[in-house]
C-alpha cells in the first residue's frame, strides 16, 4: 500500500465525519467542506491505486526481458 492510498483514506474517514459534524450541529459549511474533502480522499486513493497498477505492468515487463 502506498501513501497515496493511506491518505486518500484518511481524507474519505475525515471528510466523512466532519460531513456527520456539520449535519449534527446544522452547520452546512462544515457539512461541505466534509464532502469535498472526502472526494478528494476518494480520488487520492484512486490516484494510489492506479500508481500501483502501473508499477506491477512494469514489473512484469522487466522481469520478461
Amino acid at each position: 500500500m502506498n501513501d497515496d492510498k493511506i491518505k486518500g483514506k484518511w481524507n474519505q474517514v475525515k471528510g466523512e465525519a466532519k460531513k456527520q459534524w456539520g449535519e449534527i450541529t446544522n452547520d452546512e459549511s462544515t457539512r461541505l467542506e466534509g464532502k469535498v474533502d472526502k472526494v478528494k480522499g476518494e480520488v487520492q486513493e484512486g490516484y494510489g491505486k492506479a500508481k500501483d497498477r502501473v508499477a506491477r505492468r512494469i514489473n512484469k515487463a522487466i522481469e520478461r526481458e
